[in-house]
């Protein structure tokens, strides 16, 4: 039986430049990088490439707007959001946290070839990072795909200062994950804990965030 067709790339969505502005043409250069070499490197897979700016790049760009300061990404894997998020918002400052080597150096390639002066990569276990003087607390943590809420929290919140907020990327059932995760929300003391629903002003898939803020 001959192989199956590999699936194409999805096409750029008219939205994306609305969303992107005069940083659409760094976005196009990431996506098609990714979508280039993304399986290549274990970075995304096959099934992925239809839905590639849809499901991935204007997901993770729907969370730009609510950035300020200094931004960690905690477990960026293919850049998602962190490389996004600096496309985005080349006023602020990114941290890309990855342990595995081969996606530091498929990151750190990226931000070079692009030419970002806002990011830094940072090879570590999010979990080693307090304390180590490696990272001064952060105004604001993102992570997107990386576990259920109940860990995640331990392994963002002590990144971020007084004060600070997690922005965390989650799917529908992200209310349900708050109320798995109530013992390490007092445990690491959130306050104001909500789900954000993005998207809808500009006409694409709903992207939620959990917003949190941290010992204020």
């Amino acid at each position: 039986m001959a192989d199956a067709t590999p699936p194409l790339p999805e096409a750029e969505p008219a939205v994306a430049a609305a969303v992107f502005g005069d940083r659409i043409e760094l976005a196009r250069s990431y996506t098609d990088s990714l979508a280039r070499n993304g399986e290549t490197l274990g970075l995304i897979g096959p099934r992925e490439l239809p839905q590639l700016w849809t499901r991935h790049i204007l997901n993770s760009a729907l969370l730009a707007p609510l950035l300020r300061g200094r931004v960690g990404d905690v477990g960026s894997g293919a850049g998602l959001p962190g490389l996004v998020l600096a496309i985005a918002r080349p006023d602020v400052e990114l941290t890309l946290i990855e342990p595995m080597e081969r996606r530091t150096e498929w990151l750190q390639a990226e931000v070079d070839r692009m030419g970002l002066d806002n990011v830094t990569v940072l090879r570590a276990r999010a979990e080693e990072l307090p304390g180590s003087g490696r990272l001064a607390p952060l105004d604001q943590v993102t992570a997107r795909a990386v576990s259920a809420l109940r860990s995640l929290i331990p392994l963002t919140a002590p990144l971020v200062r007084s004060g600070g907020q997690l922005l965390l990327l989650k799917g529908g059932r992200a209310q349900d994950e708050i109320a798995a995760a109530q013992k390490a929300i007092r445990k690491h003391r959130l306050h104001d804990v909500e789900v954000l629903e993005l998207g809808a002003a500009v006409g694409v898939d709903i992207t939620r965030v959990i917003r949190a803020t941290v010992d204020p």
